[in-house]
């Protein structure tokens, strides 16, 4: 990939120049100036990609096979090189990264130069501005790709997206009349003091959403020591930060999409196994065979529970065993585009990460009536995020059947978990089975006991 990237470079260079350099565009119907700066762009991303040493991450090496597309469409007559360059901004927001994020919003911004009426390239902005948290900017932007679009079905989700960000900013505008109403109207008048009035000063829906998180935190921590949280003000200004923080971690969905499933977060998981006794099944063929015949052992063990909890996507279980809880974990470049979970349970678990990926996992692989619980965006990374786990993220890849094991051990309410099937050496990492068995209690030929703390 080291020659293949500085090969890509030195193409990119040789049509963009180099950065600080005006774009020459080429006689004879060359490449449009829009396209040669959006190529140096791309120039000076894959400078700093070469400068961060070798390339792990197969998300960002398809950004750079992306680039190369752009790269051959911009010296290839007749090409199209406005759709390799939306795809390549697409890509560069399918990365993850923030750096990718401001590379999306620079492409945007020259595909918007070079075709103000392409409502691809308006979504694209609205897209990047959205992943770098400038909600409002990102509100002007798929409002001007709605007014292109003559798609109604198309632009629902934009729709969806537009209400969430106006809604995430409608409750720190009533933060912060709260604010001013409880407060009298006095703040500091430098308008930038200390304490809360310092907070509120700070406080703007127009502001990068970290920090508007940052300073609406402040606010309802300031109030909070100031007056107590049994004040009424209080009691509603941390609401309206807890529905700001649910907006901006998910979208409100209608019940098209899920169907009517109801959303669950931590708190609802907590209270959904207190007491109850839980089992996960490994989906082998050995456990299944046992499990489908009727009368046998294994199925009494398993009917026994309060809660079945069955991992990713079933290859031997049969369709209509029995699952309380399914999870499964997003894998791959490109998550949304798994089977749809189909198999009826009662509670669906998605972990998986960037938010991003996630959301629009779950948008095209959730199936109506297929679940009545859907994990919120709070239950989506349950070993790295900070208020759950907060494990590095350098101890690789986590099997679903670990990472559920770890929430269990974590919410600490269900009365007993066991795992069933998960006997052969294959069915957990050495790391997991490691940690397993620091809490396994009693084990036989079909159950591991864990006793959790």
């Amino acid at each position: 990939m080291g020659k293949t990237l500085t090969g890509l470079l030195t193409s990119v260079r040789a049509i963009a120049g180099r950065p600080g350099t005006p774009a020459q565009g080429r006689p004879g119907g060359g490449p449009d100036q829009a396209l040669l700066a959006a190529l140096r762009i791309c120039g000076d991303h894959l400078s700093a990609l070469a400068a961060a040493g070798p390339l792990t991450d197969a998300r960002r090496t398809r950004l750079i096979a992306s680039i190369g597309t752009l790269t051959t469409a911009c010296s290839t007559p007749g090409a199209d090189a406005f759709d390799a360059l939306l795809r390549t901004g697409q890509q560069a927001l399918d990365s993850g990264g923030e750096a990718e994020a401001r590379l999306a919003l620079a492409l945007a911004d020259e595909a918007t130069a070079l075709r103000a009426r392409s409502k691809g390239a308006w979504r694209l902005r609205g897209n990047a501005l959205d992943a770098l948290g400038r909600g409002e900017e990102a509100i002007t932007a798929y409002e001007r790709h709605l007014a292109l679009q003559q798609n109604t079905a198309a632009s629902r989700d934009v729709e969806r997206r537009i209400a969430t960000l106006r809604a995430a900013g409608d409750r720190i505008d009533e933060a912060l009349t709260l604010f001013r109403e409880t407060a009298g109207g006095r703040t500091e008048a430098s308008g930038a003091g200390t304490g809360a009035s310092g907070a509120a000063a700070r406080l703007s829906r127009h502001l990068p959403a970290a920090e508007a998180r940052a300073a609406f935190t402040d606010l309802v921590r300031l109030r909070t020591a100031e007056h107590g949280a049994g004040d009424p003000a209080v009691r509603r200004l941390a609401a309206l930060y807890a529905e700001h923080r649910r907006l901006s971690d998910r979208d409100p969905v209608a019940d098209p999409l899920l169907g009517g499933a109801e959303p669950i977060g931590v708190t609802g998981l907590r209270r959904l196994v207190a007491g109850r006794t839980v089992c996960l099944v490994a989906d082998t063929p050995r456990t299944a065979e046992q499990e489908q015949r009727s009368g046998s052992p294994m199925a009494a063990l398993i009917e026994g529970y309060d809660l079945v909890v069955r991992c990713d996507e079933a290859r031997h279980t049969a369709p209509a065993a029995r699952t309380d809880l399914h999870a499964c974990t997003l894998r791959g470049g490109t998550p949304w585009k798994g089977p749809r979970w189909d198999r009826r349970a009662g509670t669906r678990l998605v972990f998986g990460d960037p938010l991003p990926h996630w959301r629009l996992a779950l948008r095209s692989r959730l199936v109506p009536g297929a679940q009545d619980r859907v994990g919120d965006a709070t239950l989506r990374r349950p070993l790295h995020d900070p208020a759950l786990l907060g494990e590095e993220a350098g101890a690789g890849p986590a099997s679903t059947a670990y990472t559920v094991l770890r929430l269990l051990d974590f919410l600490g309410t269900p009365a007993r978990v066991d795992l069933i099937g998960f006997e052969g050496p294959a069915a957990l990492s050495p790391r997991e089975r490691e940690w397993v068995g620091t809490r396994t209690a009693n084990t036989d030929d079909t159950a591991v006991r864990i006793a959790l703390r």
